[in-house]
């Protein structure tokens, strides 16, 4: 269990941070971007649990998940770490989600086209989720361009965004309320002759 007796430090005051391993770094580098994004993301799924009463313990698993993923990143993985020496995303944290993602999906309207985000409320939440996901998950690989990350990182976050997708979809009765895009359609609009 973490204490945390103390909110403040005052030892990011000057731009710099620690890291999980205590090595300091630049508050604008890489691996902070990256489990910032991680942090945002968390506060949107909160965000979609007020919106709605559905998936609510796959939402808490996830939000859990991500405190997870953010250890994860907080903490360079070492050449010669030993399983199980540090906190990590597994290929379980993955496979999680797939189950998630076969089962909500099973039960939406097969789609037609590519969906707008919006629809309910809910939806629109989880489509922000969604895109957040994405960054989120691009972050992490500019960071993995650079330094190391762990395995199954950026597998879970790919996965979490489709989720957070057919969980979209199952907010819009399940896709039957989904807003479709409709290409070319405002090169189509009438002229409007009044100007």
């Amino acid at each position: 269990m973490v204490t945390l007796s103390r909110i403040y430090t005052r030892t990011g005051d000057g731009g710099q941070t620690r890291l999980g391993d205590m090595s300091q770094v630049a508050k604008t580098s890489l691996r902070i971007e990256a489990y910032g994004c991680i942090d945002e993301l968390n506060a949107i799924i909160g965000m979609i649990r007020l919106a709605t009463a559905s998936c609510a313990e796959v939402l808490t698993r996830v939000q859990n998940d991500l405190f997870d993923l953010g250890a994860d990143l907080c903490v360079p993985p070492d050449p010669d770490e030993q399983e199980g020496d540090k906190l990590r995303v597994q290929p379980e944290h993955v496979q999680y989600l797939e189950r998630q993602i076969d089962r909500i999906n099973g039960d939406l309207q097969p789609l037609k086209s590519f969906v707008l985000p919006g629809g309910s409320e809910a939806a629109a939440w989880l489509h922000l989720g969604r895109t957040v996901c994405r960054r989120a998950e691009r972050e992490v690989w500019r960071l993995a361009a650079e330094e190391p990350v762990g395995g199954a990182v950026v597998e879970y976050l790919n996965r979490l965004s489709d989720l957070l997708f057919v969980m979209a979809r199952a907010a819009n009765d399940g896709g039957a309320t989904d807003v479709l895009w409709q290409p070319g359609q405002g090169a189509q609009a009438p002229r409007d002759e009044s100007n």
